[in-house]
């Protein structure tokens, strides 16, 4: 597991609009979902210094890396802060 920190900070991200009026919203609430349905995000939101945090499942940094290279948002909207790995020793969800 490693926690990934974004920052809302990318050179199309409008600082006077909410998250669902950004330019390109649809296609990256799409790839989200997607990394949602495929278990690749386990939990995920926007923290109030303009920065977003996802548990992301995944077997490395570099997988993580390459996960995100293909966000429509990558680079435009969002700038990768930080990947780090998560050692979760409380869960409540169920593993059965």
């Amino acid at each position: 597991m490693f926690l990934v920190r974004l920052r809302q900070d990318g050179p199309e991200f409008d600082q006077s609009k909410p998250l669902e009026q950004q330019s390109g919203w649809a296609e990256h609430a799409s790839f989200m979902n997607g990394l949602v349905a495929d278990g690749r995000i386990v939990l995920g939101g926007t923290l109030p210094n303009r920065t977003t945090a996802h548990a992301f499942q995944a077997d490395s940094e570099d997988e993580v890396r390459g996960i995100w290279a293909r966000d429509p948002w990558h680079q435009s909207h969002l700038i990768l802060e930080s990947i780090e790995p998560w050692d979760i020793r409380l869960d409540s969800r169920d593993h059965s």
